[in-house]
């Protein structure tokens, strides 16, 4: 293995006065390195909606301003398997402690860089290429955060618990969704527009790295345990060529890419799309609504924390299957809550986020359990990266577009087309299991 980082070392001393991390430490740093992460996305979500539209695109109408702000949103999602290779390559050659230091610093900066965009009024169009090359940047660094916590839990799991272990990383998803929403609602609730539109948008873009540098000392500290180490050497948690991975494993990565599609889709659709459309097409303000984010996260939370015992006792295929099944179901009526006021928004987000928990909180699960202990690390990463893009990265320009056109039946169809990719799936995933028997 090459010569180890510095910041590796510094954390194998910290570390050392501990002695061996526990099962519960695993945990902690899994939910504050995705915590980070789902920071990171869910401060330029908000930002995507009620400031970028103004600031970079001021010359077209709202609705196109924003959708112009979300096709930027998406090219992170198109930047991270790119990442994914590219840190990939840099795990192999410098290490772990160093691919993470490098990816969280880039995350962190491209992040922070956002705080810093001058508008259209100052720079012209060229503000709108800074704000792409930003969130170009930051989907690339999330592709080399991916440190093989989540794959060190299923290890680790006993058979009986297994789903009880996979749900633990998803939890950084609402937690990250809680922290972003309540920032952005303190700051657009207690200061001017002219002063939130000056400088108060770009406070939470700042706090984005110091979170990122506390995330990085707590995976830091698991990937240079001897445990982990041991595991490392084994082949279990080594990356191995993508390439390679492909050619033994490509059934799996195409099944894995898309049997989540309908949590993946879900999950921007009721974190960045209901934001947008209430923000664009009512007149109430962006932080009742933010608020209205922050307190259904909680009950997302709780479904994550249920769905661990449950899918023990059903099976995680049987739930995330049953979750596609509800989400489609979901998909036909839901969104046209969003028209129905304060009542008729808090019950579409509570419902979606339930929904949302129940099947996200095993997407990762069921993913990663379709690889062979030598692949799974790398196998998790890429199948993960293509199941945020094609699930995830589109939904609320493509949601929007079609909300905007034909109204927010249609924006159902979307959603509804990602329920029905994981049940195909899942489907193809049990015969190829039956045939192979």
């Amino acid at each position: 293995m090459a010569e180890t980082s510095t910041a590796e070392t510094d954390s194998r001393l910290i570390g050392s006065h501990h002695g061996q991390v526990s099962a519960g430490d695993i945990a902690v740093g899994v939910i504050i390195g995705r915590t980070s992460e789902f920071f990171d996305f869910f401060v330029y979500a908000i930002a995507s909606v009620i400031v970028f539209p103004r600031l970079v695109f001021p010359t077209h109408d709202p609705l196109v301003g924003t959708l112009y702000s979300f096709a930027i949103f998406a090219l992170a999602f198109i930047a991270r398997p790119f990442g994914t290779v590219l840190f990939m390559a840099v795990d192999r050659a410098y290490g772990r402690g160093a691919k993470l230091t490098i990816a969280l610093f880039l995350l962190g900066t491209s992040t922070v860089a956002m705080a810093f965009l001058p508008s259209y009024g100052d720079v012209g169009v060229v503000a709108a290429w800074l704000l792409a090359f930003t969130r170009f940047l930051q989907g690339l660094a999330l592709g080399g955060t991916w440190d093989g916590l989540p794959s060190l839990l299923a290890l680790n799991a006993p058979d009986n618990r297994r789903g009880i272990y996979a749900m633990i990383p998803q939890l950084g998803a609402p937690i990250g969704l809680i922290v972003a929403s309540s920032l952005f609602a303190f700051f657009v609730a207690n200061l001017s527009a002219d002063d939130f539109f000056s400088w108060g948008w770009r406070y939470p873009f700042f706090v984005a790295f110091a979170i990122n540098v506390v995330a990085l000392f707590a995976r830091l500290r698991i990937v240079v345990t001897p445990e982990f180490s041991r595991l490392y050497e084994s082949g279990d948690l080594q990356p191995t060529r993508i390439r390679e991975m492909v050619r033994t494993e490509g059934r799996n990565v195409v099944v894995g890419a898309f049997a989540p599609l309908a949590s993946f889709a879900l999950f921007h659709m009721v974190t960045v799309f209901p934001l947008s459309w209430v923000f664009l097409f009512t007149n109430e303000g962006p932080e009742r609504f933010l608020v209205i984010e922050a307190v259904s996260a909680l009950f997302g939370i709780a479904a994550i924390v249920a769905s661990g015992p449950l899918a023990d006792r059903v099976g995680r295929r049987a739930l995330l299957g049953g979750g596609a099944v509800a989400i489609a179901a979901f998909s036909g009526f839901a969104p046209q809550l969003l028209n129905g006021g304060t009542v008729g928004e808090a019950l579409f987000m509570v419902l979606g986020f339930i929904l949302l928990g129940l099947s996200f909180g095993q997407s990762s699960g069921v993913v990663a359990s379709s690889f062979s202990r030598q692949h799974r690390y790398t196998g998790s990463a890429v199948t993960s990266d293509l199941a945020w893009m094609f699930g995830a990265g589109f939904a609320p320009l493509a949601a929007l577009l079609l909300a905007g056109n034909f109204g927010l039946i249609a924006a159902g169809a979307y959603l509804l087309s990602g329920a029905a990719c994981t049940l195909i799936a899942l489907w193809i995933d049990r015969q190829s299991s039956a045939s192979d028997r």
